[in-house]
């Protein structure tokens, strides 16, 4: 798996201490983003998945896995089996996307793999226009928190309220 870093115990990427895997290769190049840095897909290094497995499981304190980037859908089989492990043992899964919920449903197969293993979407282009800091866990009022699963089991885009 191609990435840019990884933080353990982070606090600002979703509830709780989480494992942050910043994914590396983002096409959408969003002008502010705040991690320019990811977006050259032949950046960062490479990683076996099983590696960030072992450094995710490796503190008993983690609450969950949040994939950021660069664009996790850009690598979605490798996160697919992140998030499946991280599920196994207990934690839960957020991502960041510039893609919408919505894209994502007609996304490729692997694509829809992935949202469907995940608790919480944050989706949405960063948008420099429309940049916060008042608003937890995004980075422009366009972003929404989806609750994944309520989403696909009623049909409609349900908002996380934090």
């Amino acid at each position: 798996m191609r990435i840019a870093a990884t933080v353990q115990d982070s606090i600002v990427d979703g509830p709780g201490f989480r494992f942050t895997v910043f994914v590396q290769g983002c096409g959408r190049r969003c002008p502010g983003c705040h991690n320019p840095e990811t977006h050259d897909p032949a950046g960062g290094s490479e990683h076996p998945v099983e590696e960030l497995v072992s450094r995710m499981l490796s503190n008993p304190l983690t609450d969950g896995l949040t994939l950021s980037g660069g664009e996790p859908f850009e690598q979605p089989e490798e996160c697919l089996m992140l998030a499946r492990v991280a599920h196994e043992n207990g934690l839960n899964v957020w991502s960041y996307s510039g893609f919408t919920y919505e894209q994502l449903l007609r996304g490729t197969p692997a694509q829809q793999a992935l949202l469907r293993e995940l608790d919480v979407l944050v989706d949405g282009p960063f948008l420099l226009e429309q940049r916060t800091l008042s608003l937890p866990w995004r980075g422009s009022r366009n972003q929404r928190l989806i609750s994944v699963p309520q989403s696909l089991a009623t049909g409609q885009t349900v908002l996380l309220r934090p």
